[in-house]
């Protein structure tokens, strides 16, 4: 199943996505421009419907907006009310973020042993952009803020077949440094 974009805007977006995937390299090298391509959109008011803006009161809620035919690539907007979190986990592939609306708290962690270690909290405010490349992408992110956080995600996966882009969920315990 492709799932596609429907404002010109995103049709843009996804153009310039498709660009920068295709011009080829590493996971690292790909990430890394994909989160370019993705930053020089997130100021765009159109980009997302008023329905992909739409949150879900139990938990952050994923909109799929575009699947690449070939499955390369997927776009997905995760809309976060306040205090909503995913679980510990890490990837299948690349993964760039990018905030949209408001501001997303990350945490990362390195797997010691039988426990998880916190790395460092980074805050990403909207209109920044940032990626994750595995293995090494141990993560929790959050919506600390009091209000509507909406962020947009490239996946170098297909998440219509994957149905998300986890890879492993984490339930180790989480100790100091």
């Amino acid at each position: 199943m492709t799932h596609s974009l429907l404002s010109p805007t995103a049709t843009l977006l996804v153009g310039s996505l498709r660009a920068a995937v295709a011009a080829g390299g590493d996971d690292a090298v790909v990430a890394a421009r994909v989160s370019r391509t993705l930053e020089g959109h997130l100021t765009d008011p159109f980009l997302l419907s008023a329905a992909q803006r739409e949150p879900d009161p139990a938990a952050y809620r994923q909109h799929v907006l575009h699947v690449e035919p070939d499955g390369g690539f997927s776009v997905v907007a995760l809309v976060w009310l306040p205090g909503q979190e995913t679980c510990i986990h890490d990837h299948v592939s690349w993964c760039v973020v990018g905030t949209y609306v408001g501001e997303e708290e990350e945490t990362t962690y390195r797997l010691r042993g039988d426990r998880l270690i916190p790395l460092r909290v980074n805050k990403t405010p909207e209109g920044v952009a940032s990626y994750l490349v595995p293995p090494g992408d141990i993560h929790k992110v959050c919506n600390n803020s009091s209000s509507v956080a909406i962020s947009i995600h490239v996946y170098g996966a297909d998440v219509s077949i994957l149905g998300t882009s986890i890879r492993r969920r984490y339930d180790q315990p989480v100790s100091g440094r």
